[in-house]
């Protein structure tokens, strides 16, 4: 006998007993009452955190309804960080199983303890992890501690410096082509701080408690390249993980310290917070570098766009309006919230310097008025100009206190969206 509560949908309001709950039991069903939902997805969602609630941790979705998108919306909702539970599908099992693993897999990577998940432990696990996946098409290269320096990626080595755990740049590159010289369809680049406490812009400890998430970007991009893998991605893919711990010490970056980026461009160091585009920077080159089509960065970047789009939304900043008209289909075609927020040229120099050519920030709290943009803006500086364009996600919506749609932790918001992206190009 299961030990899974079946749960299946109704266009039905529920039965006058049961009050304005949308979702009633008899048995050994429980029904999702679907008659009054303006957003079914959204009504489905909010279901699955009810049922995890009550303790629910084994259930399988039965009967006619459950499209793949609303059996993924139930997944989005239900389960809890340390205990994800099970989930039987009505239909589609192979695709969604393999959706799910991935975005598991990222959860589990965001909510590692800080020390168990160094840098070098990050950039180890994924390239272990996808190698596995394709041993024949990757190959994995590490970048680590003063070597990144003698190379050149001077954004890693500044930000990680202050930690006794070096930063790595991780570089895999995925080629199923079997012609070595094949061109780089999309090069991912992942924001990995696996612990960011503001060097000395230092955050109070209620901005700190869940500063392990910063690797956000990184364990999005890497499990997008997963899951992608397995859906059959037939181009070459380089995915760039730029990984460090941003902490406080004798060794550790400054304000007034100048970085001189390997594309020629400096810049003051005015806010140790604002490190993500830093790490960002040097991946951005490495993409170039690689003659890359396309290129997708994600990271956790700034408090600005949680305040602009909130928790259910992703914010998309993109030069070329056709490049983020593909973005935000992408997300729409896999029932993602993606908001496109405001990049234009001058945005570059919203970061002024009297020291060199740019700084990482507005020298006040949270960057200043536009603070999302004006970090995309720094981006732009070395996003280059690749031919299919490049896209900038800023995850405002990867992880969450805890609601009515989504347990505490990260949501892997995004993950469908770029794994579309690249199945797409």
């Amino acid at each position: 006998m299961s030990n899974h509560l079946t749960i299946v949908l109704s266009d039905l309001p529920a039965p006058a007993h049961w009050g304005k709950s949308a979702i009633s039991f008899a048995d050994e069903t429980a029904t999702i009452h679907l008659a009054d939902a303006a957003d079914r997805g959204q009504a489905v969602q909010a279901a699955a955190r009810k049922l995890t609630s009550q303790g629910l941790r084994d259930v399988a979705l039965v009967g006619e309804g459950w499209s793949p998108a609303l059996q993924w919306r139930f997944a989005c909702g239900f389960g809890e960080a340390m205990e994800p539970g099970t989930i039987q599908w009505a239909s589609d099992g192979e695709t969604l199983d393999a959706q799910r693993d991935a975005a598991l897999w990222l959860k589990s990577l965001t909510h590692a303890s800080p020390e168990a998940l160094s840098p070098e432990v990050l950039a180890d696990e994924v390239a272990e992890r996808l190698s596995g996946l394709a041993p024949e098409h990757i190959t994995t290269r590490q970048i680590v501690g003063d070597a990144l320096l003698t190379a050149g990626w001077v954004g890693i080595h500044g930000v990680g410096r202050g930690s006794d755990r070096p930063p790595v740049l991780l570089e895999l590159d995925y080629n199923p082509t079997g012609d070595h010289d094949a061109p780089v369809s999309v090069a991912l680049v992942g924001k990995g701080i696996t612990f960011d406490s503001g060097g000395y812009s230092l955050k109070p400890s209620a901005g700190m408690v869940t500063m392990k998430c910063d690797m956000g970007g990184a364990a999005t991009v890497a499990a997008a390249l997963k899951l992608a893998i397995r859906q059959g991605l037939s181009k070459r893919v380089k995915l760039y993980l730029c990984c460090a711990e941003n902490l406080v010490s004798g060794h550790a970056y400054k304000l007034g310290d100048i970085l001189h980026y390997k594309n020629g461009t400096s810049v003051e160091i005015v806010n140790t917070d604002a490190e993500g585009r830093l790490v960002l920077a040097d991946g951005l080159i490495a993409a170039n570098e690689a003659g890359a089509e396309r290129i997708i960065d994600a990271a956790t970047l700034t408090g600005a766009a949680m305040v602009a789009v909130g928790s259910d939304y992703n914010a998309l900043f993109c030069a070329d309006d056709l490049v983020a008209s593909e973005a935000l289909a992408a997300a729409n075609a896999v029932g993602e919230g993606l908001w496109r927020l405001p990049l234009a040229p001058f945005h570059a120099d919203k970061c002024p310097s009297a020291f060199a050519d740019t700084a990482n920030s507005a020298p006040v709290k949270g960057g200043g008025h536009g603070g999302a943009s004006n970090a995309a803006g720094f981006l732009s500086r070395f996003a280059g100009t690749p031919p299919k364009g490049w896209i900038h996600l800023d995850l405002a919506g990867s992880y969450v206190a805890g609601n009515g749609l989504n347990g505490e932790g990260a949501t892997a918001l995004g993950l469908l969206t770029v794994t579309k992206l690249l199945l797409d190009a």
